[in-house]
């Protein structure tokens, strides 16, 4: 039987985000989770960590991102995130594109980000499922939090642009929302003669991957993860959304904040980003970092996002200080925007997102703030493990 593994972070200034004043002590890890916080009694055959001076935060997380199926300095080789074929591809995984040695992990790893959903493009109306992924602690299939975190869909520019240069459809929005239905519809179609063959085989339809991988969708297991900028898009969605009776999450959401009332009222949680740099397109014209502030005091969960790799995973600390400085949420609430909310928005808060026992010991060390650029990273732990620096 293999001895325990102990790790002790002591002289901390501890915070937990699960309530917004630090506290100074230490923390204890076992076995990759999270023993003890505060004043601990530190076993004799503990690793220590001595953060006197420095600061620990549960390790951040950017709940929308392509690490791995976009590769950082390549050309289509490296580009894994659009089946442009074919506009409903619901069937696809994004787990089955990632490569967990590009570099962007280990910049994610440098900045203290320990966890990541990873998702399929914005070119189809359906782009296939979504992972959630710590960024470094072995190989690809020990890093999953979460095999399927939800069905990236997408209304507004990108699959009309990608369609009509095929002519084909969808090459307008209506068209998008009508696929977007269409396949749902098929869906239920499939989920209902499932559901009459019983245990005969013989009426058993034959297996059809692309409805499939709809059928979580339609029982509310998991989300529609909408890629949506414009208030239209954003509305239309809402509007599916309620029809089919399927939970849904606003990824981007660029102006949710102009249809306030109707998000709020939707229930659904907006995934925020990137805001920051000048608007590419048509359709993020109205972006702003008022818009985390404005959602959030509405009640909406929000989370923020760089979207890797429009902006740098690195950026989501970035991001995250000019909305401080920018619309003056306080720190606190800021942070939580890039752990707690986030995790939740990812169903995974019963294990990362905050620091507390029996959670998994995915942390960072930092001297100084993390909004401030003169800060640094010490130590990035994942699973209790030391992930950054390499050499530790």
């Amino acid at each position: 039987m293999s001895a325990k593994k102990i790790l002790a972070i002591i002289n901390a200034e501890i915070h937990t985000i699960a309530q917004k004043e630090p506290i100074q002590g230490s923390i204890l890890v076992e076995d990759g989770k999270i023993a003890a916080v505060g004043q601990v009694e530190i076993p004799a055959e503990a690793d220590i960590i001595d953060a006197a001076g420095a600061a620990v935060y549960p390790g951040f997380i950017d709940p929308h991102t392509h690490l791995g199926v976009s590769e950082q300095g390549m050309g289509w080789e490296g580009r894994d995130y659009n089946e442009i074929t074919d506009p409903v591809t619901s069937q696809l995984r994004a787990l089955d594109a990632i490569n967990p040695m590009e570099d962007g992990f280990r910049e994610a790893r440098e900045a203290g980000i320990t966890t990541v959903m990873v998702a399929p493009g914005s070119a189809n109306i359906l782009g296939g499922s979504t992972a959630v992924l710590k960024t470094g602690g072995g190989l690809l299939h020990q890093r999953v939090i979460k095999e399927n975190a939800g069905m990236k869909a997408a209304l507004g520019e990108n699959p009309k642009r990608v369609y009509s240069g095929q002519k084909r459809i969808p090459s307008t929005r209506m068209g998008s929302a009508a696929l977007l239905r269409e396949a749902l519809v098929n869906a239920q179609n499939y989920m209902h003669k499932i559901k009459r063959a019983g245990e005969d085989p013989e009426k058993m339809p034959p297996r059809d991957l692309k409805n499939e991988a709809l059928i979580p969708v339609l029982k509310k297991e998991v989300p529609l993860r909408m890629h949506a900028h414009r208030a239209d898009d954003i509305a239309t969605a809402i509007r599916i959304a309620r029809e089919f009776d399927i939970d849904m999450t606003l990824e981007h959401a660029s102006e949710a904040h102009l249809i306030l009332d109707r998000v709020v009222e939707s229930g659904f949680s907006a995934i925020v980003g990137p805001s920051m740099g000048t608007p590419g397109k048509i359709e993020t014209q109205n972006k702003t970092l008022e818009a985390v502030k404005i959602l959030s005091e509405a009640g909406v969960t929000v989370a923020l996002t760089t979207d890797h790799p429009v902006l740098d995973i690195y950026q989501l600390l970035h991001a995250a200080a000019a909305v401080v400085r920018e619309t003056g949420m306080d720190e606190y609430q800021v942070l939580r925007l890039i752990t707690i909310n986030a995790a939740r928005i990812l169903g995974v808060d019963n294990r990362v997102g905050s620091i507390e026992v029996g959670k998994d010991a995915d942390l960072v060390i930092f001297r100084g703030h993390p909004f401030d650029y003169l800060s640094t990273v010490m130590y990035t732990i994942i699973d209790g493990d030391i992930v950054y620096p390499p050499e530790a």
